[in-house]
């Protein structure tokens, strides 16, 4: 049907339209942002630059609505492609570079630009990021108070992230704030406690973060739902203060709670999981599996952490993740994938040494000992200021795979762990085991020469002359062993070192070693004993036999005196509805024995009624002469029939033994 004339004119008059101004489209683009409406600002911001391209304003709307939305690769393109951008895109790119976790470029962009607050407070997050946390402080430090919103959060957290959490109480005091102005600066300020090993205190502020922050956000109008995902960062952080204390049930539990409930942001998610399979060991190694597995990156056949954790994690809290993957592969015997993993390691962390360490547990997992501690020295040869805890593991595979000379030579690379007592005596063992008595008596005696010299108040001196003596005493070095015994003699006055001194010097000189003797504090009660006299007397008779015993029975006594003492006298239980005034007739004393058994049990009659049936059916009686000849041929009949059926009849007859013995089974019970 063809509109009406009134509806053609409305038509018309619709096409006939005016596009909105400039002023209109503006106005519609301020709602929009101030609304938090970002896509419909992009839209608008559109419209306005294809009435006007080069308008500076309209572009900026669009790259912050894009930023806003988190279409970063939008705005970053957007960026880019403007022909004349304003002057602060450059910052704009930066940010958006930092975004996608390029940060290298994004450092050297801002480099380029006018230094002010904003853009020193882009370059601390860029620093702190990539783990250069010094230079990151060092940039809070000089930003200016009055126009930097938090200051006092990112400086705490930057000084935790650095290792430097003894100077967050003195920062926080130079900027006059106290750890519970808001919840965030109370949970750095917990987190800087944790590092200093006061869990209990930190315990304590993380609980007032947490009620600090449920106020303020409920003052908010934030819904309840939003305020647990806000506050997952505390409920994870109180789990691990937890397990920290040694509270590995309850830490277990807050854990698995956050897990289950999925109401965290997906960072504080992942350290739960990470904590989690990290306190459980090397148990639930599939669910383990299963639960990292929610952290990787769905478009990625291989485990690769999502973008999100990508960039939101830090450098350690990354390594950690994929550590304990590797770590449950291998105790899944799922080899393959642990070595690919492992493979990709050293390009995602250049500077760590976790890669190396994961390789050789690989290898040893393998049973390729030699090959771990090959790759161990030559790493540790190539970078020597990385070499300690490398070395220590190179020991340990080689002390585990039965090399102690390969253990001790690399734990003698490490020099300033060198001359501690566990050292030593680790080294000492090592060479003994190998047959190197020289090497252990050498590690020995470097060991003295150094405490000699130390200039300590806990000076271990004494203890490892001691030992050292000891040691040369067992292995036939008397002079050096009295040598050192007279030493500790001289400087402490040991009467243990006396005593060894003594005994070791009877060895080679009897009198030098009666002239120390005299040295010795004689025992109480031993002066009217003639020493020469009992030498002389064959002694006391032993009788072995008797005083064993006597020993016995004497025990025996005592035992059974203490169980006397022990026992309690206790009302005997009854049963339910039992009178034991009126208890009845007594019950059967066979009632357990089988019913073969019992003396009443009585077998079943055999029934004898085929056994009277002569002849066929129907016969007549005859005399007695001529019925026994019939029952003698009968039974030769008879004879025969049964000789021909019998194996049949023995066969069925056999399966039917155990049946007495279903029968003694239901008497029992």
């Amino acid at each position: 049907m063809p509109p009406k004339g009134k509806d053609r004119q409305r038509a018309a008059a619709s096409t006939q339209q005016p596009p909105p101004s400039l002023e209109e489209l503006f106005g519609s683009l301020n709602k929009h942002i101030e609304e938090s409406e970002f896509e419909k600002a992009v839209k608008v911001a559109d419209q306005v630059l294809s009435v006007n391209r080069g308008d500076e304003d309209a572009l900026r709307c669009k790259v912050v609505a894009l930023i806003k939305a988190d279409d970063i690769d939008t705005a970053l393109s957007t960026i880019r492609s403007s022909k004349s951008p304003p002057s602060d895109f450059s910052f704009f790119e930066a940010y958006c570079l930092y975004r996608n976790n390029k940060l290298d470029e994004a450092l050297e962009l801002l480099k380029r630009q006018e230094r002010n607050s904003a853009t020193m407070i882009l370059e601390s997050q860029i620093l702190f990021r990539s783990g250069k946390m010094d230079a990151c402080i060092d940039i809070y430090q000089n930003l200016p108070k009055p126009k930097v919103e938090s200051l006092e959060i990112n400086s705490a957290a930057s000084l935790v992230a650095a290792g430097r959490a003894s100077e967050v109480k003195r920062t926080l005091e130079a900027l006059g704030v106290k750890a519970t102005n808001s919840f965030e600066l109370a949970f750095n300020t917990a987190c800087s406690l944790i590092e200093l090993q006061k869990y209990t205190e930190a315990e304590q502020l993380l609980l007032k973060a947490r009620r600090i922050g449920q106020e303020a956000l409920f003052s908010d109008n934030v819904p309840e739902d939003e305020i647990q995902i806000e506050l997952a960062p505390i409920a994870v952080q109180l789990a691990y203060v937890q397990q920290l204390l040694g509270q590995k049930q309850e830490a277990v539990e807050a854990y698995t709670d956050i897990i289950k409930q999925d109401m965290a942001d997906e960072v504080s998610l992942s350290v739960a999981v990470n904590n989690l399979i990290a306190l459980r060991g090397p148990r639930d190694v599939s669910d383990g599996l299963k639960k990292l597995d929610r952290l990787k990156d769905r478009e990625k056949q291989n485990f690769h952490l999502a973008p999100g954790l990508e960039n939101k994690l830090s450098p350690k809290q990354k390594e950690s993740i994929y550590v304990n993957r590797v770590l449950l592969l291998l105790h899944a015997n799922k080899m393959d994938q642990a070595r690919e993993l492992v493979a990709a390691l050293p390009d995602m962390f250049p500077d760590s040494v976790m890669p190396m360490l994961l390789q050789a547990a690989v290898f040893v997992r393998e049973n390729r000992a030699g090959k771990a501690e090959e790759i161990l020295g030559q790493f540790s040869e190539k970078f020597p200021d990385k070499s300690k805890v490398v070395l220590l593991a190179r020991a340990q595979v080689a002390a585990a795979a039965g090399h102690p000379l390969i253990a001790a030579e690399s734990l003698a690379k490490i020099p300033d762990i060198q001359h501690t007592p566990a050292t030593v005596a680790t080294l000492v063992s090592l060479r003994e085991r190998a047959g190197d008595i020289d090497g252990a008596a050498a590690v020995l005696d470097a060991a003295i020469n150094w405490w000699s010299n130390a200039m300590t108040e806990d000076n271990k001196l004494s203890v490892l002359m001691q030992e050292a003596a000891s040691f040369k005493l067992r292995h036939g070095r008397e002079e050096e062993a009295a040598h050192l015994y007279e030493e500790l003699v001289k400087s402490h006055g040991s009467v243990e070192a006396l005593v060894g001194l003594v005994t070791t010097v009877a060895r080679v000189d009897v009198k030098k070693a009666e002239a120390y003797e005299q040295k010795l504090k004689p025992l109480p009660g031993l002066k009217g004993i003639n020493v020469d006299s009992l030498e002389k007397t064959s002694g006391a008779k032993h009788d072995e036999g008797v005083s064993h015993v006597k020993i016995t029975e004497t025990y025996d006594e005592g035992k059974s005196k203490a169980k006397a003492k022990r026992k309690r006298k206790r009302k005997p239980k009854y049963p339910k509805g039992f009178d034991p005034a009126n208890p009845g007739p007594p019950p059967d004393p066979e009632r357990w024995l089988p019913k073969r058994e019992r003396s009443s049990y009585r077998p079943k009659r055999k029934d004898k009624r085929t056994a009277q049936v002569r002849g066929s059916q129907g016969s007549v009686a005859r005399d007695k002469h001529e019925t026994g000849a019939a029952s003698n041929t009968s039974n030769t009949k008879s004879n025969q029939a049964a000789t021909s059926k019998g194996a049949p009849q023995n066969a069925v007859a056999e399966p039917s033994k155990p049946s007495s013995s279903k029968s003694r089974k239901k008497s029992r019970n």
